[in-house]
């Protein structure tokens, strides 16, 4: 039940950063928060940032086995890396100047990445 809840916000998060790389005015949630909406250089990397976050969502589903076919390789590695990732996220949206980001993505972030660590240790 937790890498479904866990792929969901994955889900959601990256379908923020597919509306922040079309233009939307969300900026000020993302990557600092310095922009309503963001230039057009961080349009990719926000784009990357959705693909990585679909990733992330698989990755977790497939560990614990949410998908009966696909065991075909191991996500240990891949789990523990990105519970670190998101401990350390956590911690940067947490110092963010952007006050939006920080008080909207630090606890989304921080609620993440508990789950993933139970998820990790299970």
């Amino acid at each position: 039940m937790s890498s479904i809840i866990v792929a969901i916000l994955f889900v959601s998060i990256a379908v923020f950063h597919v509306l922040l790389s079309l233009g939307y005015p969300f900026g000020e949630f993302a990557m600092g928060g310095y922009y309503k909406v963001l230039p057009k250089k961080l349009w990719i990397a926000s784009a990357a940032n959705a693909l990585i976050l679909f990733f992330m969502g698989f990755v977790f589903l497939q560990h614990t086995h949410a998908f009966i076919d696909l065991d075909f390789v191991s996500t240990n590695r891949l789990v523990w890396m990105m519970t670190i990732f998101l401990g350390i996220n956590t911690i940067a949206n947490l110092i963010s100047r952007g006050k939006k980001e920080r008080f909207m993505m630090t606890p989304l972030s921080g609620f993440t990445f508990i789950l993933c660590l139970f998820i990790a240790l299970s």
